[in-house]
């Protein structure tokens, strides 16, 4: 079956939409998002009620750091995340909110394990940006691959028994076989706001009868996105990046 994994959406309708047209055309039958629904983009209602309708639908929704700050604490924000959470607070209405702060951490399926951020330790918002981090969320659970967000900049790494991990730079739209005899961890990248200086829409496919995973992406109207951000008059930086991928 063909999954589409998603994360880090932000709040980006153009971007959820343009890569959710792209995922039905490679012939996605599932979807999972991995948490950041919310934060920094200008529709965070929208992405909201559309995961939510996906989710009844028989989807898996994560919750992610943005997500757990709507109703939570702001701590550990920058200054421009912690702008847009504040401004995302009034947009949302209490059953909206309600359902970010109920979604699970984690997801088991199979030998497959899908979580926001760092396995070891899901709560703590922990970074995978690097092979060190990486093997420790490998080692943290006996999945044979686990995916997740978080860092906005796709990623792959592998592992042997008793070896380090080891980091693999992913191409768009080539499948990935996951070796039976090593552990993988794979990072999306974002839907919504890119920070591998590619402006398009990140997004993966996993195929987990055939064991590979492919690493899309999808163009989208950035235009139509950044003047949304600009119009509510949230930090001018947060449009801007868009434009660059960064």
């Amino acid at each position: 079956m063909l999954i589409a994994l998603m994360s880090d959406i932000h709040g980006n309708r153009e971007a959820f939409d343009a890569c959710l047209n792209h995922a039905r055309k490679q012939g996605a039958e599932r979807y999972m998002i991995l948490g950041d629904l919310v934060g920094y983009g200008a529709d965070p209602a929208y992405i909201v009620d559309v995961a939510r309708g996906m989710q009844e639908k028989g989807a898996i929704v994560l919750l992610g750091n943005h997500d757990e700050a709507v109703s939570g604490s702001l701590s550990g924000m920058n200054e421009y995340a912690r702008a847009a959470i504040e401004w995302t607070r009034g947009k949302l209405d209490v059953a909206q909110k309600q359902w970010l702060a109920e979604l699970p951490r984690t997801h088991r399926e199979g030998d497959a394990l899908f979580v926001h951020s760092d396995a070891s330790n899901p709560a703590a918002w922990i970074y995978v940006n690097n092979p060190a981090v990486a093997e420790r969320s490998m080692r943290a659970c006996d999945a044979h691959v686990t995916f997740c967000g978080h860092v906005h900049v796709p990623q792959l790494y592998n592992m042997a028994s008793m070896k380090p991990a080891i980091p693999f730079t992913p191409q768009s739209s080539i499948p990935v076989p996951l070796s039976q005899s090593r552990k993988w961890l794979a990072v999306l990248g974002a839907v919504g706001q890119p920070r591998d200086q590619i402006p398009t829409a990140a997004y993966c496919i996993y195929d987990d009868a055939r064991r590979t995973v492919s690493y899309c992406r999808a163009p989208y109207d950035i235009e139509r996105a950044a003047q949304k951000i600009k119009n509510a008059g949230l930090p001018a930086i947060l449009s801007a990046r868009l434009f660059v991928g960064r």
